[in-house]
């Protein structure tokens, strides 16, 4: 039986990390491709780690303490991991496996050299690499001192630095076993890391080489600065070259000691371009192999390369899918939807077959590929323009990527043939009526209502036909000329608005004012309904310590409980009714897989108890007419100062008629939203329903599986009464690693992830840059918040978060400002915030993290910028 628990590196390859560890598996499958050269060796494998671990039964409860603390809980992590390590350290090797261990050292040389390394089942992989996080020795001499290393690697699974990964990416510590790889030492002139992708900016045609001499963890531990070498198209197309002082060597009788390398060698690189460039060809072999970019340890011996670990890089975005080989520029769809998380296979498919554009998906988000249209000249202006007028951010990456004139090259616009406007030409004017919004919101509103009807009786395949035909609709309905229209005139009256009042008066975003309780606006009565809510739970007390109790339930069941109080009814019923109208909406709604407030209601009470906390009865309507009365106080200042004015009563006539422009318009921007999220929830509970037929036929484990499937591939189920569970695993694993993804705003076709930069000089040293998108300045207690379900806020708060959707305007009723790191002038959050008055500045880069939760800030939310205070 002791055959089990060795095997050599040339019989095992990457299928095989379930025996022998991630790193074991990588090596077995780079000695399988042919020109790399792997140093030879053998794993102990994983049944060995097992057989030891099963000698200590005292385990099992320490890992039960383990699996109770939390990821933040330093100290009781670091003591109870060191005595794992010790209890793992302490178990005696039995004797036929250390005798089949000392056997495969036999025809490798007893008394040679090794290296004894960690290969986890949870290491270098696609998803995680877990680098670093478990041991490596190196120049490990005799059979004796090898086992001592393996047993201290197997104790090395439960570092607390690896501890500590595991809890952060949801991992089980008893789902994680240990290998342990032992090769033949390779006594290096150079070693060093090759990343076939460059490591910063993604791009999958850059390689970037690190280099340095000796010993390779001399880098890997940051001892020393290596050169650095990137290699484009088989030449090195730039080079760092270190000052390096010191090297790690091996010494004779074992282990490795830091030595000074004299002062000539130091600023001599340590590989020719040509060994550069050869080293980057065998990455690619590697990398082919393999699928994926890999992160490559080197090291050069005897003037050949040896490869000792290749793991994929976990920390690239992907790149869409293309059958061409052409360039592509992608803009990203979250950044302009204001929800960057990423999204289940069910929703981001729907998303696709209901969107007006294709649309691409890459690490669960979604991209429009804007090539063709950066592509004509015309097209270029206007793509630029109205990215510029949304989020500068977006339009400076995509002139970063077009500056390089050959990755886009321009092409004559085409003829459009008489009598047809020129692309890119100006959309046909419509009067200002309010009767055109009230007419939309009813049509919207009846095919909604059809939906609802038709959709009831359809079950099985056919559902999935109907369905296909309802997206039809849909989109007829996203697309109506008349609604676009009405969208474009609010916007294009704001933008007139802002520009000319600058001009004519000096002032800045004066339509943030002129815009305060504009009617129709769907969002904001959302916000101010939630208050009405409140007022009728405030006089009970009882009422409000239930809701205190209930903030983190997971279902409606506490509605039911909530009608048995005093007053009871009445709350229950008030909730209902807001639900009646917008249960369908939470946050980052555009993914349908999201619980919507109608399933779970309890996502609100934290919003009504600061309602409750922070506001008088009656608020929703005394701040509605408040607003309403300062747009009206600042329209009559805008116009009597600009009558004033040379050819003032032209200029006043004009602004007047963009005024009544704005305000009738500017509302709808925010109802195709709505109308879209409302048909998503009647699609979602058709689909769940589904979803339980097959739960019920034993088809599905649970219901919630198939939001890791396509819309197709449910369509496919629904036929077949066949799922593949493994592909449904695999989309979970996947999911949870994408969110340690940060999704850019403009990605290449070569994998460049590219942010964009303000580049402004007004901005006074120290503050945070943004985009200013709503008017005022404010000062107060920053809450920075990730969930709204966790808000807890108080009058006074500045609300700071990644992003808002829609679903995030109850909470803006009760906060004094508002701060962003996604979103643009005519985003959601952007619309509402003008709405309520509140100075909000948007776009700014990694706020969450800059900002402390609960430290003083100052918010110009007219000049774009955040200043953090003592």
């Amino acid at each position: 039986m002791t055959e089990q628990y060795v095997r050599d590196l040339q019989e095992v390859d990457e299928t095989q990390i379930a025996l022998v560890g991630g790193k074991g598996a990588h090596l077995g499958g780079l000695s399988r491709i042919e020109g790399i050269r792997v140093p030879p060796g053998f794993c102990v494998t994983t049944d060995a780690f097992r057989r030891v671990i099963a000698q200590a039964p005292s385990i099992d409860g320490q890992l039960d303490q383990l699996s109770r603390l939390e990821p933040d809980d330093r100290e009781a992590i670091r003591t109870l991991s060191a005595q794992i390590r010790r209890t793992i350290e302490g178990i005696a090797i039995p004797g036929d496996l250390a005798a089949a261990i000392t056997r495969a050292l036999s025809p490798l040389g007893e008394q040679a050299a090794y290296a004894v390394r960690s290969s986890a089942t949870a290491e270098d992989l696609p998803t995680a690499s877990f680098a670093g996080q478990q041991d490596t020795y190196l120049n490990v001499i005799g059979p004796t001192a090898i086992l001592r290393h393996i047993s201290r690697c197997w104790a090395s699974l439960f570092t607390e630095r690896a501890v500590t990964y595991r809890r952060r990416n949801d991992i089980d510590d008893r789902d994680i076993h240990m290998a342990v790889v032992v090769q033949r030492m390779a006594f290096p002139q150079a070693s060093g890391i090759l990343f076939t992708a460059d490591p910063v900016t993604g791009n999958r045609k850059v390689a970037t080489v690190d280099a340095g001499f000796g010993l390779g963890e001399a880098l890997v531990s940051g001892l020393v600065n290596p050169d650095v070498f990137k290699v484009r198209d088989g030449e090195v197309v730039a080079r760092t070259i270190a000052a390096k002082q010191r090297a790690l060597h091996a010494l004779p009788a074992g282990g490795t000691q830091e030595v000074a390398i004299a002062s000539p060698q130091q600023e001599q690189p340590a590989l020719t371009d040509a060994q550069v460039v050869r080293l980057v060809q065998l990455g690619r072999r590697i990398e082919e192999h393999f699928g994926r970019p890999q992160d490559i340890e080197w090291c050069l011996a005897d003037d050949g390369f040896q490869i000792v670990q290749s793991r994929p890089i976990t920390t690239l975005f992907p790149v869409p899918g293309t059958s061409d080989h052409e360039n592509h520029i992608y803009v990203s769809v979250g950044h302009q939807q204001m929800m960057t998380d990423p999204m289940k296979p069910l929703g981001y498919s729907m998303w696709q077959l209901t969107a007006m554009v294709a649309m691409h998906e890459a690490g669960g988000r979604l991209f429009v590929d804007v090539t063709r249209r950066l592509a004509s000249p015309a097209g270029r202006v206007g793509l630029l323009d109205l990215m510029g007028k949304g989020d500068p951010l977006v339009r400076d990456a995509l002139e970063t990527v077009l500056d390089r004139d050959d990755f886009v090259p321009l092409l004559p616009d085409p003829d459009p043939g008489p009598g047809r406007p020129p692309a890119g030409g100006a959309s046909v004017p419509i009067e200002t009526d309010p009767a055109i919004v009230t007419e939309l919101i009813e049509r919207s509103q009846a095919s909604i209502t059809a939906l609802e009807r038709d959709i009831r009786t359809k079950s099985g395949p056919a559902l999935f036909d109907f369905l296909l035909e309802a997206f039809k609709e849909h989109k007829r309905a996203l697309g109506d000329p008349a609604s676009m229209q009405v969208i474009m005139a609010g916007m294009e009256a704001t933008w007139w608005l802002n520009d000319k009042l600058l001009e004519w008066l000096g002032e800045k975003n004066a339509a943030d004012t002129l815009t305060l309780s504009a009617p129709d606006n769907i969002t904001s009565e959302m916000g101010l309904e939630l208050l009405a809510v409140a007022d009728v739970i405030r006089p009970y007390p009882e009422l409000v310590a239930f809701l205190r109790s209930a903030e983190h339930a997971e279902d409606a069941a506490f509605l039911d409980e909530l009608a048995k109080l005093t007053g009871g009814t009445e709350a229950r019923d008030a909730i209902e009714t807001y639900l009646d109208r917008y249960g369908m909406r939470c946050a980052a709604e555009i993914d349908i897989t999201r619980p919507r407030w109608r399933e779970r209601p309890s996502t609100l009470v934290p919003a009504i108890l600061d309602n409750v906390r922070n506001f008088e009865p009656g608020a929703a309507e005394h701040r509605f007419e408040r607003g309403r009365q300062k747009a009206q106080k600042k329209e009559r200042d805008v116009l009597s100062r600009l009558r004033a004015l040379p050819d003032g009563d032209r200029k006043a006539d004009e602004a007047k008629r963009m005024i009544d422009r704005v305000r009738t318009f500017i509302g709808y921007r925010e109802y195709p939203k709505y109308g879209i999220v409302s048909r998503y929830f009647v699609y979602k509970q058709a689909l769940l329903q589904e979803a339980e037929r097959l739960v019920e036929a034993q088809v599905l484990s649970e219901k919630e599986d198939v939001f890791y499937l396509t819309f197709q591939e449910f369509h496919d189920v629904a036929r077949s009464h066949q799922v593949d569970d493994r592909l449904i695993r695999q989309r979970k694993d996947a999911f949870r690693s994408y969110h340690a993804l940060t999704p850019p705003r403009v990605l290449t076709s070569d994998g460049e992830a590219i942010t964009g930069a303000y580049r402004r000089d007004d901005v006074p040293s120290g503050a945070l840059t943004g985009l200013p998108v709503s008017a005022g300045t404010v000062e107060g207690r920053a809450r920075v918040i990730l969930d709204m379900a966790e808000a807890d806020l108080e009058a006074g708060d500045i609300l700071v978060t990644p992003f808002t959707d829609p679903s995030w305007s109850p909470l803006f009723v009760g906060i004094a400002g508002l701060v962003t790191e996604v979103g643009g002038m005519m985003t959601h959050g952007a619309v509402i915030a003008r709405e309520y008055g509140l100075p909000t500045v948007v776009g700014v880069e990694r706020a969450t993290q800059l900002i402390r939760d609960g430290q003083r800030i100052r918010v110009h939310g007219t000049d774009g910028y955040i200043e953090l205070l003592p």
